[in-house]
């Protein structure tokens, strides 16, 4: 029992790291939403440690690879898109490794996947609207947030239409990448996480 803690630990540990590079290497989606909303690939290795190891491995290497970034790499956001990150990289990965730990199959993680991705997308509109945009007008004000959607969109003029036009879409296009990307991955990486592979 100890053996396989510390295991778990182990592993646990390196998919945070991983999680915690790839979040560096974020990049922005110009045609879609403005430049302060940039895409990574770090909720790949928290899918795929919370298929391997389970929905709390998952939960927390979304919380070390947040820690680690801010040791890293600091904030440009005063938090708020770290705070984002998490929130909605959590509500991606726990429906995800949920599922799949009912049915560990190849469709149960792709529906996994599917249901986790659509709550990240979901969640990501209504927290934006009532928490993080709020919060980051702090920062930036709130005309310059809607000015720089608009000069994507010039239709948007208020914040409701800036998360059906930006955020939305958005997270859609990251949920499908990284849904392509961890079903590619996680076949591969499985027998050295779990010892078996996806049926």
């Amino acid at each position: 029992m100890r053996n396989e803690k510390i295991q778990w630990i182990a592993k646990v540990a390196i998919l945070s790291a991983m999680s915690a590079v790839l979040m560096l290497l974020e990049f922005p989606l110009p045609f879609l939403a403005p430049s302060f909303y940039e895409l990574d690939f770090s909720e790949v290795p928290a899918l795929i440690g919370g298929f391997a190891l389970g929905p709390l491995a998952g939960i927390v290497i979304e919380a070390i690879k947040i820690l680690l970034n801010f040791i890293l790499n600091g904030s440009i956001t005063g938090g708020v898109g770290e705070l984002s990150n998490f929130v909605l990289g959590v509500a991606f990965v726990l429906p995800a490794a949920l599922i799949y730990k009912q049915n560990k199959t190849k469709k149960s993680a792709f529906v996994g996947l599917l249901v986790g991705g659509l709550t990240m997308v979901i969640l990501g509109c209504f927290s934006n609207a009532f928490v993080m945009i709020p919060l980051y007008s702090k920062m930036m004000p709130l005309e310059a947030i809607i000015a720089q959607a608009a000069a994507i969109w010039p239709v948007i003029d208020n914040t409701f239409k800036f998360v059906l036009l930006c955020v939305a879409p958005f997270n859609i296009v990251k949920a499908i990448l990284v849904i392509a990307v961890t079903m590619l991955l996680y076949k591969r990486l499985s027998p050295i996480l779990k010892g078996k592979k996806l049926q």
